[in-house]
């Protein structure tokens, strides 16, 4: 592609020294969009009256799910601590009633939704390579990679080195839980970690999510509410979010009460998860 100089209208990042810097300057001055988007929509509906509070959740996908609740109320603080967090099952919807003559008239409260059911069993899960057999990949970043695999989120990840456009399987039998799908750009800068396209799986078998993470813009194959088998395709690699490269972030996810951790894996593939050290090969 020709870019000529008369047509540009563009950005005062960096001087423009030679035709080549031009889109070096473009790719430093992009910033993540203001808009973000959630991998499902919960609902959660509060009313008043009189000296009832009404709390009515819904659960819309189909992976139990830990609601959180927090108030700067101490009143409303005090209630809540009672019955949060509140664990409702797939597809399950509830009202919480709370009696007080102290209400505030605008009761706010704030709402933190995880992953899964802390109490309920969990087991290793043994996984397939979500890529197509007969491909390899070298192996970016390993369980606790230095640059971004340091924390419980994150611990035990493995990073594919995969490129835009390259097919994502399903690791194993599950249910499309989590979706997004219409990020474009991703950026070096940790300010982006917020804005990937992923896909997130959950295998009542084990009770383990796994996360496919930076897919491509309108890079997914399959649909929230989806049944996936191990080995189907269900979306393509991209470079979204918090990347430096074009690659795949795999990472299976356990919840426990207050947060969800990454988890090691019994297998994967033909190998042990702590095998995929970083500059290693994984293929079929």
């Amino acid at each position: 592609m020709i870019i000529k100089p008369k047509n540009l209208s563009i950005s005062r990042c960096i001087p423009i020294v030679f035709l080549m810097m031009i889109m070096v300057g473009l790719a430093s001055c992009k910033q993540p969009p203001k808009e973000q988007f959630a991998q499902f929509d919960p609902i959660i509906e509060i009313s008043k009256n009189a000296d009832s509070l009404s709390v009515s959740l819904k659960n819309t996908i189909a992976a139990p799910l830990q609601f959180s609740a927090t108030s700067q109320n101490a009143v409303l603080m005090g209630l809540l601590t009672d019955s949060f967090p509140f664990v409702l099952s797939a597809y399950a919807d509830t009202s919480l009633i709370f009696i007080s003559n102290d209400l505030p008239d605008s009761p706010k409260i704030s709402f933190g939704i995880l992953f899964g059911d802390p109490d309920a069993p969990f087991i290793p899960p043994v996984l397939e390579l979500p890529f197509t057999k007969g491909k390899s990949y070298k192996i970016l970043q390993g369980y606790y990679g230095e640059f971004s695999h340091n924390t419980t989120f994150s611990r035990y990840a493995l990073d594919f080195d995969m490129a835009i456009g390259d097919t994502v399987l399903a690791a194993a039998d599950g249910i499309v839980v989590g979706l997004i799908q219409d990020y474009k750009y991703g950026g070096s800068s940790r300010k982006w970690r917020d804005f990937a396209n992923l896909i997130t799986l959950y295998h009542p078998n084990s009770g383990a999510f796994t996360q496919y993470v930076h897919l491509d813009h309108k890079g997914s194959l399959v649909a929230l509410g989806d049944t996936v088998a191990v080995g189907q395709p269900i979306g393509l690699s991209g470079n979204t979010g918090f990347s430096t490269v074009p690659h795949l972030h795999f990472n299976v996810l356990r919840p426990l009460h207050g947060e969800v951790v990454s988890t090691p894996v019994a297998s994967i593939g033909s190998y042990r998860g702590e095998e995929l050290t970083r500059g290693s090969i994984a293929w079929y």
